[in-house]
């Protein structure tokens, strides 16, 4: 395969960016080229008896979320497999998008992302051919920052106690690591 030159019309983006789904404006969303597929948060989503997929793009706990419904007749389902190798099945929607000044039609899976810190993902096959990922720039900077956990606060609080507890107990367990 031959290098890629800049100047062959590829516009350059993040590892992060705002995008534009379906007339819903500054979505944040993870560029990973790790992906094959982009997924979206949707939520409510149902079937009729006649065969219109019906659903919300984000939930009702995303400031995102306006609970307009949307719909698709054309759409496919496949499993999915994550990164952690679970299995979902899911729903495949094409919808209208804009990352920089690009406007075209790509498909997403549509995904409850609510414990992910973006809630749109945007896979290799939507920006192959189009983009450039620079991965040393990011449009968006901070969504939320990460709560530190139980054991970081053990840690903080009594670090003597959690030598004790987590590290010298697990010394002689083949299974431990020793710092």
């Amino acid at each position: 395969m031959a290098p890629i030159e800049i100047n062959q019309g590829y516009e350059v983006i993040g590892s992060t960016e705002y995008i534009d789904v379906a007339g819903f404006s500054g979505i944040p969303a993870k560029i990973d080229t790790g992906a094959d597929a982009s997924a979206i948060w949707a939520s409510h989503i149902n079937m009729s008896e006649d065969g219109v997929l019906t659903f919300c793009l984000f939930g009702e706990e995303s400031p995102l979320y306006t609970g307009k419904t949307l719909q698709a007749v054309d759409y496919t389902a496949r499993t999915i497999r994550s990164s952690h190798g679970d299995e979902q099945v899911r729903y495949k929607v094409r919808l209208p998008i804009r990352i920089g000044g690009r406007e075209f039609t790509t498909t997403f899976s549509l995904a409850n992302r609510s414990r992910n810190t973006f809630p749109a993902l945007i896979g290799r096959h939507t920006i192959e051919g189009k983009f450039l990922v620079d991965v040393s720039k990011s449009s968006v900077k901070h969504l939320r920052k990460p709560k530190p956990s139980k054991l970081h606060h053990e840690l903080k609080t009594n670090p003597y106690e959690f030598h004790q507890k987590y590290i010298k107990k697990g010394a002689n367990d083949e299974n431990s690591y020793l710092i």
